[in-house]
């Protein structure tokens, strides 16, 4: 009984400590929060749906970098193909051209320390973004840098989806083929990819590169309008619910995770309500415990409205886009999720280039026909063992 008492005891401690490590940790964030909404650009833009188009695109520009190789990513695996992109950044470094790599603190920490120090030996500047540190331990372990961007000379720039790794081709046995997003960039746009891939080295190594002037050459203007928006745990759902409000007539969000919290629920509810048509995407399978159960609750209110909601079968979905009205699309590194609002550093591309959205809107259209429509019937008979770990999925649903 003793024993029970003081494991109770410690417990209860742990949960307090991390309650209030949490909120004075998120506190002290937002006093120092670096959002930033990004010019309006112009700039030539491609968009990469797997990742062996992605892969070898990347991999040949690398290849042909003759100046600076800047790699941000949020995950970097430690496998096949995570080791073929290393050798190759290290091979350009050898080569004399500047590499850089940034990449997150626990979304990589699979990369060994070996790999890390065979890769600074050939001359890869290698940082690590957001590593966790007291006061707030256990906030700092949550919130990451989930952005994902590549430039190269600064003239190519990427941001997207992919990460580095071998269920980014299809080649995890148990998610199959890898649906995602990724833009490719050239033009004005490049400028704010840099920018913000420097300032992340900044906020990381305190070295302040940002008024380097061989990093930004001159830009060519490209044909499609575009706007990037960066976020540091806040403002990112204001900027969905005024894209909520804006709709007219349809609403389409693509995302692996669909865990919006109830401000966003409520707005989707009323553009229901006004006659918009909402159309959702999310997989049928996941790669993350709980994180299907967490988006439930939300899908019951919304078919009742309803919203379709299409479950991806042909592989792992994990696009992220919002469509409003075939007016603008956004695609970036933000989920439509909890975690992507209040915890993690992300970037957003916004389009304003009609034949692109008409592009993309057909694409996702296609995946439509790769996924089973969810009924309020089929919902309804779930088994009670989900509705157990809804219950408890929701109370974390935070930290998914």
């Amino acid at each position: 009984m003793k024993l029970f008492f003081i494991l109770s005891f410690i417990i209860v401690a742990i949960i307090c400590w991390c309650i209030v490590d949490y909120h004075l940790g998120r506190k002290s964030h937002l006093l120092h929060s670096k959002y930033t909404q990004y010019p309006s650009r112009k700039s030539d833009i491609t968009l990469f749906t797997d990742g062996d188009s992605l892969y070898k695109d990347l991999f040949e520009h690398i290849k042909n970098s003759r100046k600076s190789v800047h790699v941000l990513f949020f995950i970097i695996k430690n496998d096949q193909i995570s080791h073929e992109f290393l050798s190759l950044l290290g091979e350009k470094a050898s080569q004399g051209v500047e590499v850089r790599l940034l990449i997150d603190y626990v979304g990589s920490s699979k990369l060994t320390k070996k790999k890390m120090t065979l890769l600074k030996e050939k001359g890869v500047k290698v940082v690590y973004s957001h590593k966790p540190k007291f006061p707030f331990l256990f906030y700092t372990l949550q919130a990451r840098n989930h952005r994902k961007i590549t430039v190269i000379d600064g003239a190519i720039g990427y941001l997207g989806g992919f990460n580095i790794g071998k269920e980014y081709i299809g080649q995890d046995p148990k998610l199959g083929f890898w649906r995602d997003f990724h833009l490719k960039l050239t033009g004005e746009g490049v400028i704010d990819l840099q920018t913000q891939f420097l300032t992340d080295w900044f906020d990381s190594t305190g070295e302040n590169d940002l008024k380097e002037t061989r990093y930004f050459p001159e830009q060519v203007a490209g044909k499609s309008t575009q706007m990037f928006i960066s976020t540091y745990g806040e403002n990112l759902e204001k900027h969905f619910i005024s894209f909520i409000q804006d709709a007219k007539y349809e609403i389409i969000i693509c995302s692996p995770y669909f865990i919006p919290g109830k401000k966003i629920l409520d707005e989707l509810l009323a553009a229901l309500s006004r006659g918009v048509k909402v159309k959702i995407t999310v997989p049928m399978n996941k790669d993350h415990p709980l994180v299907k159960e967490a988006s439930y609750p939300y899908f019951h209110p919304l078919l009742l409205e309803g919203c379709e909601i299409y479950q991806f079968y042909h592989g792992f979905y994990h696009a992220k886009m919002i469509m409003i009205d075939d007016h603008f699309c956004d695609i970036g590194t933000a989920n439509f999720d909890k975690r992507s609002f209040y915890l993690n550093d992300e970037m957003n591309c916004l389009i304003y280039d009609k034949k692109l959205i008409g592009e993309i809107k057909q694409f996702v259209y296609t995946d439509f026909r790769r996924s089973q429509l969810l009924t309020y019937e089929h919902y309804q008979k779930r088994p009670f063992s989900q509705r157990i770990k809804e219950v408890f999925a929701t109370l974390v649903s935070q930290f998914l």
